[in-house]
Protein backbone atom coordinates (compact mmCIF):
# COMPACT_ATOMS: atom_id res chain seq x y z
CA UNK A 1 0.00 0.00 0.00
CA UNK A 2 1.27 3.80 -1.08
CA UNK A 3 0.17 6.93 0.34
CA UNK A 4 0.74 10.45 -1.02
CA UNK A 5 2.73 12.31 0.97
CA UNK A 6 1.08 15.40 2.66
CA UNK A 7 -2.46 14.37 2.01
CA UNK A 8 -4.85 13.00 4.20
CA UNK A 9 -8.85 11.93 4.46
CA UNK A 10 -11.12 13.62 7.40
CA UNK A 11 -10.68 10.43 9.40
CA UNK A 12 -7.38 10.35 9.25
CA UNK A 13 -7.15 14.36 10.17
CA UNK A 14 -9.32 13.44 12.89
CA UNK A 15 -6.76 10.46 14.09
CA UNK A 16 -4.18 13.29 14.35
CA UNK A 17 -5.86 15.38 16.90
CA UNK A 18 -6.77 13.02 19.26
CA UNK A 19 -3.42 10.96 19.25
CA UNK A 20 -2.15 14.65 19.60
CA UNK A 21 -4.83 15.46 22.44
CA UNK A 22 -3.75 12.20 24.19
CA UNK A 23 -0.44 12.30 24.26
CA UNK A 24 -0.28 15.39 26.22
CA UNK A 25 -2.93 14.38 28.37
CA UNK A 26 -1.02 11.04 29.49
CA UNK A 27 2.30 12.83 29.81
CA UNK A 28 0.80 15.65 32.02
CA UNK A 29 -0.73 12.84 34.44
CA UNK A 30 2.58 11.02 34.41
CA UNK A 31 5.00 14.51 35.13
CA UNK A 32 2.58 15.55 38.19
CA UNK A 33 1.31 11.61 39.47
CA UNK A 34 4.41 9.39 38.67
CA UNK A 35 3.63 6.77 41.37
CA UNK A 36 0.34 6.32 39.52
CA UNK A 37 2.11 4.71 36.48
CA UNK A 38 2.53 1.64 38.10
CA UNK A 39 -0.87 1.27 38.86
CA UNK A 40 -2.17 1.75 35.28
CA UNK A 41 -4.53 -1.55 34.81
CA UNK A 42 -4.09 -3.42 31.18
CA UNK A 43 -6.59 -1.41 29.81
CA UNK A 44 -4.73 1.89 30.07
CA UNK A 45 -1.46 -0.05 28.63
CA UNK A 46 -3.61 -1.41 25.72
CA UNK A 47 -4.91 2.36 25.02
CA UNK A 48 -1.02 3.83 25.39
CA UNK A 49 0.05 0.80 22.82
CA UNK A 50 -2.72 2.46 20.45
CA UNK A 51 -2.00 5.86 20.94
CA UNK A 52 1.67 4.51 19.69
CA UNK A 53 0.43 2.99 16.72
CA UNK A 54 -1.39 5.67 16.00
CA UNK A 55 1.80 8.24 16.06
CA UNK A 56 3.99 5.75 14.08
CA UNK A 57 1.26 5.50 11.43
CA UNK A 58 1.16 8.95 11.05
CA UNK A 59 4.60 9.07 10.76
CA UNK A 60 4.62 6.99 7.78
CA UNK A 61 2.03 9.09 6.31
CA UNK A 62 4.19 12.22 6.61
CA UNK A 63 1.08 14.13 7.85
CA UNK A 64 1.80 17.27 8.78
CA UNK A 65 -0.93 19.79 10.58
CA UNK A 66 -1.35 22.68 8.31
CA UNK A 67 -0.61 26.17 10.21
CA UNK A 68 -2.14 29.31 9.09
CA UNK A 69 0.09 32.46 7.93
CA UNK A 70 -0.36 35.49 10.10
CA UNK A 71 -1.24 38.46 8.11
CA UNK A 72 1.22 40.84 7.82
CA UNK A 73 0.96 44.46 9.50
CA UNK A 74 2.88 47.16 9.40
CA UNK A 75 5.47 48.36 11.01
CA UNK A 76 3.59 50.54 13.58
CA UNK A 77 1.16 47.37 14.26
CA UNK A 78 -1.89 48.55 12.19
CA UNK A 79 -3.80 46.47 9.50
CA UNK A 80 -2.98 46.95 6.12
CA UNK A 81 -5.18 48.99 3.94
CA UNK A 82 -7.26 46.39 2.04
CA UNK A 83 -6.77 46.53 -2.04
CA UNK A 84 -9.68 48.27 -3.71
CA UNK A 85 -10.52 46.63 -6.89
CA UNK A 86 -9.78 48.93 -9.15
CA UNK A 87 -12.10 49.43 -12.43
CA UNK A 88 -10.55 50.43 -15.78
CA UNK A 89 -13.15 52.46 -18.16
CA UNK A 90 -13.87 52.10 -21.36
CA UNK A 91 -11.38 54.36 -23.11
CA UNK A 92 -11.77 56.16 -26.40
CA UNK A 93 -8.78 56.03 -29.04
CA UNK A 94 -7.16 58.68 -29.89
CA UNK A 95 -7.35 58.79 -33.49
CA UNK A 96 -10.78 56.88 -35.16
CA UNK A 97 -11.48 57.27 -39.05
CA UNK A 98 -14.61 59.52 -40.04
CA UNK A 99 -16.84 56.72 -40.75
CA UNK A 100 -16.22 55.52 -36.93
CA UNK A 101 -16.25 59.28 -35.76
CA UNK A 102 -20.03 59.77 -37.63
CA UNK A 103 -21.51 56.87 -36.11
CA UNK A 104 -23.27 58.69 -32.58
CA UNK A 105 -22.07 57.39 -29.55
CA UNK A 106 -24.43 54.95 -27.42
CA UNK A 107 -25.60 55.92 -24.21
CA UNK A 108 -24.43 54.58 -21.32
CA UNK A 109 -26.64 53.30 -18.35
CA UNK A 110 -23.49 52.22 -16.12
CA UNK A 111 -22.24 55.64 -15.72
CA UNK A 112 -21.00 55.74 -12.44
CA UNK A 113 -20.73 60.07 -12.40
CA UNK A 114 -24.82 59.83 -13.52
CA UNK A 115 -25.55 58.12 -9.97
CA UNK A 116 -23.09 60.70 -7.88
CA UNK A 117 -24.89 63.22 -5.87
CA UNK A 118 -24.92 66.88 -6.82
CA UNK A 119 -23.48 69.46 -4.13
CA UNK A 120 -25.94 72.15 -3.83
CA UNK A 121 -24.72 74.88 -2.80
CA UNK A 122 -25.11 76.80 0.82
CA UNK A 123 -28.23 78.68 0.34
CA UNK A 124 -30.42 75.23 -0.76
CA UNK A 125 -32.26 74.44 2.09
CA UNK A 126 -31.77 71.57 4.22
CA UNK A 127 -33.76 68.70 5.73
CA UNK A 128 -35.31 69.74 8.81
CA UNK A 129 -36.09 67.07 11.65
CA UNK A 130 -40.03 65.97 11.88
CA UNK A 131 -40.08 66.82 15.65
CA UNK A 132 -38.83 70.18 15.22
CA UNK A 133 -41.23 70.79 12.41
CA UNK A 134 -44.27 69.73 14.51
CA UNK A 135 -43.12 71.70 17.35
CA UNK A 136 -43.15 74.92 15.57
CA UNK A 137 -46.27 74.52 13.30
CA UNK A 138 -44.80 73.26 10.21
CA UNK A 139 -47.49 72.88 7.64
CA UNK A 140 -45.69 70.97 4.83
CA UNK A 141 -47.44 68.54 2.95
CA UNK A 142 -46.20 66.74 -0.42
CA UNK A 143 -48.46 68.55 -2.73
CA UNK A 144 -47.44 69.09 -6.15
CA UNK A 145 -46.16 73.02 -7.50
CA UNK A 146 -49.19 75.88 -7.67
CA UNK A 147 -50.68 76.00 -10.66
CA UNK A 148 -49.67 79.10 -12.46
CA UNK A 149 -52.99 79.85 -12.61
CA UNK A 150 -53.41 80.19 -9.18
CA UNK A 151 -50.16 82.16 -8.35
CA UNK A 152 -51.82 85.89 -9.45
CA UNK A 153 -54.51 84.90 -7.31
CA UNK A 154 -51.72 84.61 -4.51
CA UNK A 155 -49.85 87.56 -5.45
CA UNK A 156 -52.61 90.11 -5.07
CA UNK A 157 -53.62 88.30 -1.61
CA UNK A 158 -50.14 89.50 -0.33
CA UNK A 159 -51.12 93.00 -0.66
CA UNK A 160 -55.08 92.90 -1.35
CA UNK A 161 -56.10 93.41 2.55
CA UNK A 162 -57.75 96.23 4.65
CA UNK A 163 -56.60 96.45 8.57
CA UNK A 164 -59.19 94.97 10.78
CA UNK A 165 -57.87 95.14 14.00
CA UNK A 166 -56.29 98.30 15.63
CA UNK A 167 -52.71 99.15 16.42
CA UNK A 168 -51.70 97.30 19.33
CA UNK A 169 -51.18 99.02 23.02
CA UNK A 170 -47.96 99.11 24.61
CA UNK A 171 -47.14 99.33 28.59
CA UNK A 172 -44.85 100.85 30.86
CA UNK A 173 -42.41 97.65 30.23
CA UNK A 174 -42.84 98.24 26.45
CA UNK A 175 -44.78 95.54 25.90
CA UNK A 176 -46.96 95.40 23.54
CA UNK A 177 -50.89 94.30 23.60
CA UNK A 178 -53.19 93.46 21.32
CA UNK A 179 -56.99 92.94 22.07
CA UNK A 180 -57.83 89.96 19.97
CA UNK A 181 -54.45 87.91 21.05
CA UNK A 182 -53.96 88.53 24.70
CA UNK A 183 -51.02 86.13 24.75
CA UNK A 184 -49.33 87.07 21.86
CA UNK A 185 -47.15 90.13 23.91
CA UNK A 186 -43.77 90.96 22.23
CA UNK A 187 -41.73 93.62 22.74
CA UNK A 188 -39.87 94.69 19.95
CA UNK A 189 -41.93 96.25 17.20
CA UNK A 190 -40.98 95.78 13.64
CA UNK A 191 -39.63 98.91 12.93
CA UNK A 192 -37.25 98.62 15.82
CA UNK A 193 -36.17 95.11 14.49
CA UNK A 194 -35.02 96.37 11.23
CA UNK A 195 -33.54 99.61 12.91
CA UNK A 196 -31.71 97.59 15.14
CA UNK A 197 -30.25 94.89 12.82
CA UNK A 198 -31.88 91.82 12.03
CA UNK A 199 -31.38 88.81 9.69
CA UNK A 200 -28.42 90.04 8.62
CA UNK A 201 -29.70 92.64 6.50
CA UNK A 202 -30.74 89.93 3.77
CA UNK A 203 -34.60 89.77 4.51
CA UNK A 204 -36.40 91.71 1.64
CA UNK A 205 -33.60 90.25 -0.80
CA UNK A 206 -34.79 88.71 -3.89
CA UNK A 207 -36.18 85.56 -2.69
CA UNK A 208 -36.81 82.73 -5.59
CA UNK A 209 -39.45 80.18 -4.21
CA UNK A 210 -39.61 76.66 -5.22
CA UNK A 211 -43.05 76.04 -4.14
CA UNK A 212 -44.24 79.17 -6.85
CA UNK A 213 -41.17 79.06 -9.31
CA UNK A 214 -41.19 82.42 -8.53
CA UNK A 215 -38.91 85.23 -7.64
CA UNK A 216 -40.42 88.15 -5.15
CA UNK A 217 -38.35 90.97 -5.11
CA UNK A 218 -39.69 94.87 -3.81
CA UNK A 219 -42.46 93.97 -1.63
CA UNK A 220 -40.18 95.67 1.31
CA UNK A 221 -42.20 98.56 -0.33
CA UNK A 222 -45.18 98.03 1.24
CA UNK A 223 -43.74 98.55 4.49
CA UNK A 224 -44.79 101.91 6.16
CA UNK A 225 -42.59 104.94 5.12
CA UNK A 226 -42.15 106.05 8.35
CA UNK A 227 -40.59 102.52 9.64
CA UNK A 228 -38.17 102.41 7.17
CA UNK A 229 -37.05 106.54 6.69
CA UNK A 230 -33.41 106.89 6.75
CA UNK A 231 -32.66 103.32 6.50
CA UNK A 232 -30.01 102.30 4.24
CA UNK A 233 -32.45 99.91 2.51
CA UNK A 234 -28.99 97.93 0.89
CA UNK A 235 -27.43 96.98 4.01
CA UNK A 236 -30.38 96.77 5.68
CA UNK A 237 -33.28 95.27 3.43
CA UNK A 238 -31.87 94.16 0.48
CA UNK A 239 -28.55 92.79 1.11
CA UNK A 240 -27.65 90.03 -1.55
CA UNK A 241 -25.98 88.04 1.26
CA UNK A 242 -26.10 87.48 4.82
CA UNK A 243 -24.03 90.11 6.93
CA UNK A 244 -23.61 89.10 10.76
CA UNK A 245 -22.02 92.89 11.35
CA UNK A 246 -25.72 94.06 10.61
CA UNK A 247 -27.68 92.42 13.16
CA UNK A 248 -28.00 94.03 16.96
CA UNK A 249 -26.08 91.20 18.22
CA UNK A 250 -22.78 90.99 15.67
CA UNK A 251 -23.35 87.14 15.55
CA UNK A 252 -25.20 85.07 12.56
CA UNK A 253 -28.48 82.80 13.50
CA UNK A 254 -31.18 80.93 12.54
CA UNK A 255 -31.92 79.46 9.25
CA UNK A 256 -32.53 81.07 5.28
CA UNK A 257 -35.71 81.60 3.69
CA UNK A 258 -35.56 78.79 2.07
CA UNK A 259 -34.44 76.63 4.13
CA UNK A 260 -37.76 78.03 6.37
CA UNK A 261 -39.81 77.18 2.90
CA UNK A 262 -38.47 73.56 2.50
CA UNK A 263 -39.29 72.41 6.43
CA UNK A 264 -42.67 73.82 5.73
CA UNK A 265 -42.83 76.80 7.54
CA UNK A 266 -44.28 78.99 5.03
CA UNK A 267 -47.41 80.05 4.07
CA UNK A 268 -47.49 80.94 0.57
CA UNK A 269 -50.83 82.05 0.62
CA UNK A 270 -50.40 84.50 3.41
CA UNK A 271 -47.14 85.57 3.56
CA UNK A 272 -44.37 84.37 1.14
CA UNK A 273 -41.10 85.50 3.38
CA UNK A 274 -42.20 83.98 6.82
CA UNK A 275 -42.86 84.88 10.08
CA UNK A 276 -41.47 88.39 10.54
CA UNK A 277 -43.73 89.46 7.52
CA UNK A 278 -46.12 87.96 8.89
CA UNK A 279 -45.47 90.05 11.99
CA UNK A 280 -45.41 93.38 10.02
CA UNK A 281 -48.63 93.07 8.27
CA UNK A 282 -50.60 92.07 11.66
CA UNK A 283 -49.11 94.49 13.53
CA UNK A 284 -50.21 96.81 10.37
CA UNK A 285 -54.34 95.47 11.45
CA UNK A 286 -54.31 92.41 9.20
CA UNK A 287 -55.98 89.53 10.22
CA UNK A 288 -55.72 85.98 8.47
CA UNK A 289 -56.43 82.53 8.83
CA UNK A 290 -52.76 81.98 9.64
CA UNK A 291 -52.95 84.40 12.66
CA UNK A 292 -53.42 81.60 15.82
CA UNK A 293 -50.53 79.17 14.07
CA UNK A 294 -48.10 82.24 13.77
CA UNK A 295 -48.83 83.00 17.23
CA UNK A 296 -48.51 79.26 18.78
CA UNK A 297 -45.03 79.29 17.01
CA UNK A 298 -44.42 82.52 18.96
CA UNK A 299 -45.30 81.51 21.96
CA UNK A 300 -43.06 78.19 21.58
CA UNK A 301 -39.90 79.80 20.92
CA UNK A 302 -40.01 83.54 23.30
CA UNK A 303 -43.36 83.16 24.94
CA UNK A 304 -43.90 83.09 28.59
CA UNK A 305 -42.57 79.35 28.50
CA UNK A 306 -41.13 79.40 25.18
CA UNK A 307 -37.64 76.98 24.71
CA UNK A 308 -35.10 80.28 23.35
CA UNK A 309 -36.54 82.43 26.23
CA UNK A 310 -36.08 79.83 28.67
CA UNK A 311 -32.71 78.35 27.43
CA UNK A 312 -31.09 82.21 27.81
CA UNK A 313 -32.69 82.81 31.26
CA UNK A 314 -31.12 79.23 32.22
CA UNK A 315 -27.58 80.59 30.92
CA UNK A 316 -27.58 83.73 32.92
CA UNK A 317 -28.70 81.78 35.70
CA UNK A 318 -25.65 78.97 35.44
CA UNK A 319 -23.13 81.79 35.02
CA UNK A 320 -24.23 83.38 37.95
CA UNK A 321 -25.02 86.60 35.89
CA UNK A 322 -27.41 88.88 37.23
CA UNK A 323 -27.61 91.44 34.65
CA UNK A 324 -28.42 91.65 31.49
CA UNK A 325 -26.21 91.48 28.60
CA UNK A 326 -26.45 94.18 25.77
CA UNK A 327 -24.56 94.70 22.97
CA UNK A 328 -23.63 98.62 23.11
CA UNK A 329 -23.43 98.31 26.84
CA UNK A 330 -20.55 98.09 29.24
CA UNK A 331 -17.79 96.36 27.27
CA UNK A 332 -16.08 94.53 30.37
CA UNK A 333 -19.60 92.78 31.18
CA UNK A 334 -20.13 89.21 30.78
CA UNK A 335 -21.40 88.50 27.24
CA UNK A 336 -24.00 85.99 27.68
CA UNK A 337 -25.24 83.89 24.35
CA UNK A 338 -25.81 86.31 21.62
CA UNK A 339 -26.92 83.90 19.45
CA UNK A 340 -30.22 83.00 21.76
CA UNK A 341 -30.34 86.82 22.08
CA UNK A 342 -30.35 87.29 18.72
CA UNK A 343 -32.75 84.42 17.94
CA UNK A 344 -35.20 85.70 20.30
CA UNK A 345 -34.92 89.07 18.54
CA UNK A 346 -36.04 87.63 15.38
CA UNK A 347 -39.14 86.52 17.53
CA UNK A 348 -39.89 90.01 18.21
CA UNK A 349 -38.81 89.92 21.83
CA UNK A 350 -35.49 90.17 23.98
CA UNK A 351 -35.11 89.45 27.57
CA UNK A 352 -34.37 92.58 29.83
CA UNK A 353 -33.69 92.76 33.26
CA UNK A 354 -37.10 92.27 34.94
CA UNK A 355 -37.42 88.74 33.34
CA UNK A 356 -34.03 87.68 34.78
CA UNK A 357 -34.91 89.43 38.03
CA UNK A 358 -38.29 87.27 37.83
CA UNK A 359 -36.02 83.60 37.00
CA UNK A 360 -33.64 84.56 39.46
CA UNK A 361 -36.16 85.14 42.03
CA UNK A 362 -38.89 82.07 40.84
CA UNK A 363 -35.30 79.83 41.32
CA UNK A 364 -34.87 79.36 37.98
CA UNK A 365 -38.59 78.08 37.32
Amino acid sequence: MTFRTGTCSAHQMSISRGAVDCVTDLRLRVHKHPSKMNKMNEYETRRLEKIKQNQKLLADLDIITPVLAKQPRNPDGTAPAKKRKIVQGRTTPSRTSARIAAVPVKPSYNDEEASKPIRLPRSAPRKAKKSEDADLGSIIKDEPLVPSKDIDEIKARWTDWEAEASPPSRDEFQVFHFEDYPDFTPNKSPEEMLREGCFGGSYYRPLRSRKLTLVVEDDWKELPKDWISGLNKETFLISPTYDADVNKFKVACGQSIEEWEAAGWISHEHDIRGWFQWYTRFFRGRRCDDDARQVSRWKKCVGETGRWRRMLLKKYMSLGVREVFDDGGDEDAVEVSPVMHQTCHHWGFEVRQEHLDAFWANGGR
